[in-house]
């Protein structure tokens, strides 16, 4: 997969130097250069340096920026742009951050959540791919990986396989997994009516954390099928990319407040700015801010987590590196992680991330 990466530029200074931010995409989502290039990034350096800053006139408002950044654009069509828009977003907050001085999701909990934040954040392993040759030894062999570092919850692929052989492999993760440690499963949306239904149906003579993306994101009818087969919680909404596909999701899928996941990701949505709105549709339709649980598995969405008071994070220990992960040194305990309390997102503190910045 290729990713993009930008560095912002500012006059501010901290510490007697110039504060830039750092932002990227989610993965998941290829390239977005032609985008940024050609739209975004043209409109943020065409736009009046004051129309950028918030009322106090000594920091930028990222708002502010996603509305330049968005001028002109038709509606609809959520899926790409939104990425552009959400990686410029991202450092952004990255730069906000830094200037008022402050680890981001403190930033966001004062302004957003009444300043209540999570010192640690839940995180979850994702992994479980197919690989040739891999079998189910050594599924097992990173399954216990993913726990020897600390996490309680690991989640693998299905669908890749025959439906039996699939069993099989849920049931040789759940046979080495303890008290208070689970397992959630994810088909990335590849299954049509007929075998989202036979997979739920199947699933429920497990205890799982979840079911993830049965079927295509958008098709919230088969959604709404295997939401009232399936006795496991339903997950999805990692491919929903605006506040608008999320309140499809929320009014057709027919997923249950008290028991689904919703794993719209803030650096694949626009960014913070339209994340935020995601939020405030969800309460207006009786969900609360802990069944959301972004997926990516990097540090923005870790930030978002702990600052708005969402259910936790997605992690992926070993792949998609070097944007995935958290900051070095940072160990996961029982299941969580805590924050840094460095100014912004952090990216400076993973070393192999900070090593394409400085190449940036």
């Amino acid at each position: 997969m290729t990713a993009s990466a930008v560095a912002i530029h500012t006059d501010m200074e901290r510490n007697g130097k110039p504060v830039t931010g750092y932002g990227f995409n989610s993965n998941g989502r290829y390239s977005q250069s032609g985008l940024l290039r050609d739209r975004m990034i043209p409109r943020l350096l065409a736009a009046d340096p004051r129309a950028l800053l918030d009322e106090t006139g000594e920091n930028l408002d990222p708002g502010k920026a996603w509305r330049v950044m968005m001028a002109n654009e038709k509606p609809g069509g959520h899926g790409e742009r939104s990425v552009a828009v959400g990686v410029l977003d991202m450092a952004l907050w990255d730069l906000a951050a830094k200037i008022e001085g402050k680890p981001l999701y403190r930033v966001l909990a004062e302004r957003f959540h009444g300043g209540g934040c999570d010192e640690e954040v839940y995180v979850y392993a994702a992994g479980g791919y197919y690989y040739p040759g891999k079998e189910i030894e050594g599924l097992i062999e990173e399954m216990r990986g993913y726990l020897e570092l600390g996490y309680s919850t690991v989640k693998i692929k299905i669908g890749g396989a025959p439906l039996e052989d699939d069993l099989r492999r849920i049931e040789a993760v759940l046979g080495i997994l303890g008290p208070g440690q689970d397992l959630a499963v994810d088909a990335n949306g590849r299954f049509d009516r007929k075998t989202a239904i036979e997979y739920a149906e199947a699933l429920n003579r497990y205890s799982l954390k979840w079911y993830e993306e049965p079927c295509e994101p958008l098709d919230f009818e088969i959604h709404a099928e295997v939401a009232q087969v399936s006795k496991n919680p339903v997950a999805t909404g990692e491919n929903l990319f605006s506040v608008h596909d999320a309140r499809n999701l929320v009014r057709y899928a027919h997923m249950k407040p008290e028991l689904d996941y919703l794993q719209f990701d803030p650096a694949l949505s626009y960014g913070v700015v339209e994340y935020l709105r995601i939020l405030d549709m969800l309460r207006e339709n009786g969900w609360s801010s802990r069944r959301c649980i972004p997926h990516g598995g990097h540090q923005m969405a870790l930030h978002v987590a702990a600052g708005l008071g969402l259910h936790g994070n997605e992690s992926y220990p070993g792949v998609f590196q070097p944007f995935g992960g958290f900051a070095d040194g940072v160990p996961v305990r029982g299941g969580k992680v805590k924050l840094p309390g460095a100014p912004g997102i952090g990216v400076e503190l993973k070393q192999n991330l900070w090593e394409v910045f400085r190449e940036l």
